[in-house]
């Protein structure tokens, strides 16, 4: 099989910040529709903390866990070592990277796309990655939600990575 479409789905805050404490420090149910519809049918390729942060096992998508423990094992989870072991065990034409911080930085060479969810706020938290390198990806799309309910503003920007 040739090598799968790899996209990266990540919440980012303005200041970096992804994760505070094995949670993403505010709470966007439209983004949690957005990583729901592209996440389903596909596989999820995790690290085990991001596993471990899940509320369950999300239906209709499997649960791909990168963790250098080679004895861990979880329900529903498919534990592997490496990089090559998940693209060979996802075996699929579109294999979608959820996280964390260390699982993006490993993929993010091989990424075809980002789906990234922009968040307008500047949290303290313990998990955070670079702004995508605009020399290069290049923006495809943006969708710019203002700030309600108390909740921040934010944008889904889709990214495509920059070819020859």
């Amino acid at each position: 099989m040739n090598r799968p479409e790899i996209t990266l789905i990540l919440a980012r805050a303005a200041n970096g910040v992804i994760g505070a404490d094995g949670k993403m420090p505010w709470h966007l149910p439209a983004d949690l529709r957005r990583f729901k519809q592209l996440t389903m049918g596909r596989p999820m390729i995790m690290g085990r903390k991001t596993f471990d942060s899940l509320p369950a096992i999300l239906e209709g998508r499997r649960h791909i866990v990168l963790t250098r423990d080679r004895d861990w094992q979880e329900e529903g989870a498919e534990p592997v070592a490496t990089v090559e072991e998940a693209l060979k065990l996802a075996n699929a034409p579109h294999v979608m990277v959820i996280g964390g911080a260390e699982i993006y930085q490993l993929f993010l060479p091989l990424a075809d796309r980002i789906e990234l969810t922009e968040v307008a706020l500047s949290p303290a938290g313990d998990a955070s990655i670079a702004a995508p390198d605009p020399a290069e990806w290049r923006e495809i799309a943006r969708e710019d939600h203002p700030a309600a309910d108390g909740r921040p503003a934010f944008a889904f920007v889709t990214l495509a990575r920059k070819r020859g």
